[in-house]
């Protein structure tokens, strides 16, 4: 049986354009574009049993205080009475490999096992209507991670399903409104405050974001995704949240 002849690509066909920077809203006649981001991981482990866990939170802090370059928060596992979780942050992934992965080489901190089903890589990124693009991408992660009046923070990743990519434009944005509507509601009442990474393909499960809650009271973080519930973000367009890590702030540097 003879191949079926493929068809010809014209060469003189024009590449797509590509561009991987972030965009802002316009700040007069200026378009605000930067090809900065910032990373954040979330690991998440088990202490073995037999050995006091306060020797676990004590070896995080000495990882801490012996590298100045190791900044991120360490957290008291909610659900897991042996579990911590570790969140990190940079610009540059590769401190993720090359400052973040050594401490466990140290003693206590390679005892403990890895729950690689609650990893969670994420990236920021701009919606187009920020007006410091900046301060959105860098600086507001870690000021909402960081503040130590807000102690309690949940992270879980989301898919939506591959119709909402169909959508108008103007539909999307409708329904993304919607949706930020409520989350403004509680962070202007100092309830909940988000973080909103993109982890295409960074995430094993291949989810499309990962969302942090953060804020001094637990319960305001599980009624945020409660109301979220009745969004059609949420309740048309949604294909898998979770799994959720609820985590209390042990210490932290910045």
């Amino acid at each position: 049986m003879s191949e079926r002849p493929r068809s010809p690509v014209d060469p003189r066909a024009e590449l797509p354009e590509i561009d991987v920077r972030e965009h802002g809203a316009k700040r007069g006649d200026v378009e605000q574009a930067m090809d900065r981001r910032l990373f954040m991981q979330l690991l998440v482990f088990t202490a073995p049993t037999g050995v006091d866990t306060q020797r676990f939170a004590d070896a995080f802090r000495a990882a801490f205080d012996e590298n100045s370059k190791l900044v991120g928060t360490v957290y008291a596992d909610a659900n897991d009475p042996r579990g911590f979780a570790l969140l990190t942050w940079s610009e540059h992934p590769e401190f993720f490999v090359d400052e973040v992965r050594p401490i466990f080489r140290r003693e206590l901190l390679r005892d403990l096992t890895l729950r690689p089903e609650m990893t969670m890589l994420g990236r920021t990124y701009a919606g187009g209507y920020e007006q410091n693009l900046a301060f959105w991408l860098l600086d507001r992660p870690i000021d909402t991670v960081s503040n130590p009046e807000w102690g309690w923070h949940v992270w879980y990743p989301l898919r939506r399903i591959g119709a909402f990519e169909r959508l108008p434009d103007g539909e999307k944005r409708s329904i993304l409104g919607e949706h930020g509507l409520i989350g403004r509601a509680y962070g202007a009442k100092d309830l909940a405050h988000d973080i909103r990474l993109a982890c295409h393909g960074l995430d094993a499960n291949d989810n499309e974001f990962v969302i942090g809650l953060i804020g001094p009271n637990l319960h305001p973080l599980s009624h945020v995704v409660q109301s979220m519930r009745k969004t059609v973000q949420t309740s048309q367009y949604m294909q898998h949240m979770g799994p959720f890590f609820v985590g209390r702030v042990l210490f932290q540097k910045r």
